[in-house]
């Protein structure tokens, strides 16, 4: 732990820096991986820990660099693939007949999953002093297993101290609460109503530190009532973050340029960075609050898709975007865009303008032209 935490922690975001300043996205997600990977072999080989402990410390350094939303967003489709395999694996080791052999000791596991588990939750939420509706997600999120307890189960089999009868326990009772959870988690907003209707329970959470509505402890919070979410910082988004600062709207930088974003967020502006058409990147710059989402880069790859996944997060957010070429307007509306500027076409009618000027256009004939 010391070795990853100390030299791992230096040495890994000097890395991952020299590899962002390539600018090779696969470059990066392959460093991403042979980071994980490599630390968990090395936890394995040279200090005789797991790998899954390596692999878990590894993520912890990557995710407290200013690299953790670019690594995490492109991590993400083979995490959900391994996540699947996982599941997938743990269910094969279950056997159906333990739940007749032992249904005692899987209520009492699934008993404290379910019961236990949220309600330490609930309370300690509360005493931290956020709002029952905080507190409830909080609580019925954890009422489920995570894959590191079979980790140690693992572990615990191996070393003789856990039994088998145990780890069928623990499977029967995670394939019980996973599937329960959704049906759970619905049921939040019936939960905060009955807690309304009964004014000495009620009272007990009515005093708290942040606001029943907006109960979200602040991270990166707009520092203005509006925020807008710029996509690019060359001359263009420099350009549209100073108007909208001068308009009292807060802009959310979104780069790929490592440099640029340790520049901005120096001067305490609000930047990001990672791949913009992934998704925690846009959520990272608080897409679902934004007023207005503006692509100010015109040689971005994936406009149509950013632009889709800011309408699935925000149906409210307006959308302008930039494309060099003519030919992409109808496909950038089409994906959802309000207003779509071409730099043919900004081209073609700049020059228009003052080649009729020139010829002695008045001011009526050229708005005509």
């Amino acid at each position: 732990i010391g070795f990853t935490f100390i030299v791992g922690g230096r040495v890994i975001p000097w890395l991952l820096g020299h590899i962002a300043a390539t600018r090779s996205r696969e470059l990066f997600t392959l460093t991403v991986f042979v980071l994980a990977l490599g630390i968990a072999v090395g936890a394995a080989k040279f200090f005789d820990a797991s790998m899954a402990l390596g692999a878990f410390l590894a993520g912890m350094v990557v995710g407290r660099s200013e690299f953790s939303v670019r690594a995490v967003s492109e991590a993400l489709t083979l995490r959900d693939a391994f996540a699947v395999l996982f599941f997938v694996s743990v269910g094969m080791q279950f056997n159906p007949m333990y739940l007749l052999e032992a249904p005692g000791m899987i209520a009492a596991t699934l008993a404290i999953i379910m019961i236990g588990k949220p309600v330490a939750a609930l309370a300690l939420v509360v005493l931290l002093g956020y709002p029952l509706r905080f507190a409830l997600i909080v609580a019925v999120a954890l009422a489920q297993i995570g894959e590191f307890s079979f980790i140690l189960a693992s572990l615990g089999t191996t070393m003789g101290i856990f039994p088998e009868l145990g780890t069928q326990a623990l499977v029967a009772a995670a394939i019980i609460s996973i599937s329960l959870n959704p049906l759970i988690y619905g049921l939040n907003d019936r939960i905060e109503s009955w807690a309304r209707r009964r004014p000495r329970i009620w009272s007990m959470f009515g005093a708290r530190l942040y606001e029943e509505d907006g109960g979200q402890k602040p991270s990166r919070a707009p520092k203005s009532q509006y925020h807008a979410i710029v996509v690019g910082y060359g001359p263009v988004g420099k350009t549209v973050a100073r108007l909208l600062q001068a308009s009292q709207i807060e802009p959310a930088i979104i780069e790929m340029n490592i440099d640029t974003v340790r520049q901005l967020r120096s001067k305490g502006v609000n930047a990001v960075y990672g791949d913009v058409t992934h998704a925690e990147t846009l959520k990272e710059a608080g897409v679902a609050n934004a007023i207005a989402l503006i692509v100010s880069a015109a040689e971005m790859t994936g406009t149509a898709e950013l632009i889709k996944h800011a309408r699935e997060l925000n149906p409210r957010i307006r959308v302008f975007a930039r494309t060099n070429y003519l030919g992409d307007l109808e496909s950038l509306r089409e994906a959802g865009a309000d207003a779509v500027f071409s730099g043919e076409g900004e081209v073609a009618l700049s020059m228009t303008e003052f080649m009729l000027r020139q010829l002695g256009a008045t001011g009526e004939q050229v708005d005509r032209e």
